[in-house]
């Protein structure tokens, strides 16, 4: 049997669903399941019945030697990758397999590769309004006027992202940490329930790493995050369940220290 309950098993259990988008139920407090999951490329298994269950509000990290299967896994949560076999529930109702990137994306799920990618002509005021006008679907609204409360939803991320004296620059001229901070921060002007972070903090300084992790924690409660690193020490930082990865399988799930002290997550990553 497997370890991750199937989402619809006790629907009815609960008198009251926890909506927090329309479709989004969270009455079990998970709000991703991927269960016996399983994706073959060419004849190599990236993905060997993966069953993996992230908590509504919690931050989780991914770790795992290269070929494990995080980026594969990430692709199959967003829809980039259809899975050979097995379920992923966004909630207890949301099928993603059955769902388009775009429909994935507009149901609360935001994904952040290794590499930022943003606007570098445009302002970072802009980068973030930009954004926020792509979540809505009336083609019109990209010529509308921004609001009080647009500026006021940019103003409070811009201060989140720490770039608020930055404004007015334009984005291509930022720190590489400060682009990533920017990249975040459009994903955040899409009010995503859950968060994909792939590898955030790669060619970031020790502080501009450090203020990462400060903004990663102020996130979770509010949204769900899973964080793909390497990085030890800010794994660290963040605390929390960290999940090791080994040939498309959870080797081992627990608390840094566990992981660190667990014979076959040396042999495997750790210890090369």
């Amino acid at each position: 049997m497997s370890a991750v309950q199937s989402p619809g098993a006790d629907a009815s259990s609960s008198s009251v669903g926890h909506i927090l988008r329309p479709g989004l139920d969270i009455s079990h407090k998970v709000i991703l399941y991927l269960d016996d999951i399983s994706v073959s490329f060419d004849g190599f298994k990236a993905l060997n019945k993966l069953s993996l269950a992230i908590d509504a509000g919690e931050l989780r990290c991914i770790i795992g030697p290269n070929g494990a299967g995080k980026t594969t896994m990430m692709d199959v949560i967003t829809g980039k990758t259809r899975p050979d076999t097995g379920t992923c529930y966004f909630g207890q109702t949301l099928d993603l397999t059955r769902m388009t990137e775009p429909e994935i994306a507009h149901a609360g799920i935001g994904r952040k590769f290794q590499k930022p990618t943003v606007f570098e002509n445009h302002s970072v005021f802009e980068n973030l309004e930009l954004a926020m006008k792509m979540d809505k679907r009336a083609r019109v609204s990209l010529f509308a006027w921004l609001d009080d409360t647009g500026r006021d939803k940019i103003a409070d991320t811009l201060r989140m992202i720490r770039l608020d004296h930055e404004a007015d620059r334009p984005a291509g001229l930022l720190s590489h940490g400060q682009k990533q901070w920017l990249e975040i921060g459009m994903l955040l002007m899409q009010e995503p329930q859950l968060l994909l972070l792939d590898e955030p903090v790669a060619g970031m300084t020790d502080d501009e790493t450090e203020r990462t992790g400060e903004l990663f924690i102020s996130l979770a409660g509010k949204h769900s995050l899973v964080v793909v690193e390497h990085d030890m020490a800010f794994i660290e930082q963040l605390g929390g369940k960290v999940t090791v990865l080994h040939e498309g399988s959870v080797l081992a799930e627990g608390g840094l220290a566990a992981m660190q002290a667990d014979p076959r997550v040396i042999e495997v990553y750790l210890g090369r």
